[in-house]
């Protein structure tokens, strides 16, 4: 999935993701411990890639 995540990172395109149901936008990512910065409604915080989930 970091792969992927860093695809819709630097895609043009609107690409919906969710993280725990919760649409997310991804800001940046970690190479070094696989994590993602993200965007939601509620505030910034760090999640592990492997728990996004792309519609």
């Amino acid at each position: 999935m970091y792969e992927r995540a860093r695809e819709i990172l630097n895609s043009p395109q609107t690409i919906h993701v969710f993280h725990n149901d919760i649409p997310i936008w991804i800001e940046k990512l970690n190479p070094d411990d696989r994590t993602a910065l993200v965007t939601a409604k509620t505030g910034q915080y760090t999640v592990p890639v492997d728990e996004l989930v792309e519609q």
